[in-house]
């Protein structure tokens, strides 16, 4: 096998996140975009240690369960979602067993079994994104301006993904018209390689529970202030226009000249309403800005906070004092608030941790505290000794030395709350290893079509 070779293969199965295993000439390729049984045409790209990968160039054979029916119109071009082209129960299927065999690589033999509970389904197949984030530029080299997301395996080409499956008809009512505005004004933009250019990015957002729809325009500041304010008032002027499922709240203008290819606030001004929606979750309040984190599928966080808080059960003493680490915009800390005396939320990004405040004020809670910092360094500092401990941490999981500080704690029983579980895998060896023993697994979807699944594990502290 060479680098470049052009080799044929089927899918034997697709291993977290995205990698298709094909076996060809004795050698285990790595085939992306794939799914198992798949006939896949693909070039040999690297070689290393005897493991091989391969850029998908085309599929021969669908695999025997795809399907045509329901797929998005841009399936394939869009580097979004990986698994349309499967039905829905094949989706759960493949993400369930994906997290069995890594889990199981790290559990005792027959804990599996005993634990797992299944995968929990979204709410909603389709039409679930409470937020996208599109990006402006070309579909092709100097091609007409375009504004979506980026073609699959490509830093530079957009694809405008007007019919996209997995966002809100308003969102793309919201994109249609403003790409329509901005060819007609012949407007640049943004490019990444030269940094010149005007249009950056469009991020358009919206309430699930009140139909609340806030949109913000990112831009350079290059043009004129006096031509720039006639061409934003009339973008303003074509959203409002449009009649939308939904209601406008709030239409915002952002300036970022950073080089860095990424949403950034660097002064933001009301073009019209509000510069915040209120979204709802599980009887909770959260004051919603552009650039606020929150769970981009809300019915389906609905359903990952509900068996969280179900794993929870009852804490078990009287006033219990809980962490919620990696506690984001701090919901998973309100909806412990009422049976706690106390729940500290510790999180890196200081513009969460001051949401979390105001959320909590919005929602008459007045026994949680927020900390903006890393968890590794905060536990140091944190007098309180916690009763019970939550989870929740980013991809990369846990930092080993601040997983050492968890469980030194030495609490009966913790959660933790997974958003990939190749980091879960690597820190449950620990956990095991110090006397944690997995009582409840169970997945949730979260983002049908792609290859992002919840996990859930509830652990206890086996007895010395």
């Amino acid at each position: 096998m060479k680098k470049g070779e052009i080799l044929e293969g089927v899918v034997a199965e697709v291993q977290f996140p995205n990698k298709g295993i094909v076996h060809a000439e004795d050698k285990q390729v790595i085939v992306k975009n794939s799914v198992p049984g798949q006939k896949v045409r693909f070039s040999v790209s690297k070689i290393r240690k005897g493991k091989a990968e391969g850029r998908l160039l085309e599929v021969i054979e669908p695999a025997p369960n795809e399907i045509k029916e329901g797929v998005c119109p841009h399936f394939g071009i869009c580097g979004g979602c990986n698994y349309q082209n499967l039905s829905y129960e094949d989706q759960l299927e493949l993400k369930s067993s994906q997290v069995k065999k890594l889990l199981c690589e790290v559990l005792d033999e027959g804990v599996w079994e005993k634990t797992y509970e299944g995968i929990k389904e979204s709410p909603r197949r389709f039409s679930y994104r409470n937020k996208m984030e599109f990006t402006f530029g070309d579909e092709v080299k100097d091609g007409p301006l375009s504004v979506g997301m980026h073609k699959r395996g490509s830093f530079y080409d957009i694809v405008t993904v007007d019919e996209c499956r997995i966002m809100d008809d308003d969102f793309k009512k919201v994109l249609k018209s403003t790409l329509e505005y901005f060819r007609e004004k012949n407007t640049a933009y943004y490019h990444r390689m030269r940094h010149t250019g005007y249009l950056r990015h469009l991020l358009v957002r919206k309430a699930v529970k009140t139909g609340d729809i806030l949109v913000d325009i990112i831009t350079t500041t290059e043009l004129p202030k006096a031509e720039e304010e006639t061409l934003i008032a009339g973008w303003k002027d074509v959203l409002l226009s449009n009649e939308y499922e939904g209601k406008m709240k709030g239409i915002l203008h952002t300036h970022n000249d950073s080089l860095a290819d990424a949403v950034k606030d660097e002064g933001t001004s009301v073009l019209f309403g509000e510069p915040f929606f209120f979204e709802e979750l599980l009887g909770l309040k959260f004051k919603i800005s552009p650039f606020s984190f929150f769970q981009t599928n809300s019915l389906g966080a609905e359903v990952l906070y509900e068996t969280a808080r179900e794993f929870i059960g009852e804490i078990g003493k009287e006033n219990p004092t809980v962490f919620d680490l990696y506690s984001g915009t701090g919901t998973i800390a309100q909806m412990l608030s009422a049976a706690a005396g106390k729940v500290i939320g510790v999180e890196i990004v200081e513009e969460a941790v001051e949401a979390a405040k105001d959320n909590a004020a919005l929602n008459g809670i007045d026994n949680c505290e927020f900390i903006a910092d890393d968890v590794l360094k905060a536990l140091d500092n944190i007098t309180d000794r916690p009763d019970f401990i939550v989870l929740d941490p980013p991809r990369d999981g846990i930092h080993p030395k601040a997983l050492d500080k968890i469980i030194r704690y030495g609490v009966d029983r913790l959660i933790y709350i997974s958003c990939k579980p190749t980091s879960l895998a690597r820190d449950l060896v620990m956990l095991q290893e110090r006397g944690y023993k997995v009582d409840r697994i169970a997945c949730v979807d979260m983002f049908p079509g792609t290859v992002h699944v919840e996990t859930v594990v509830l652990l206890s502290r086996e007895a010395d």
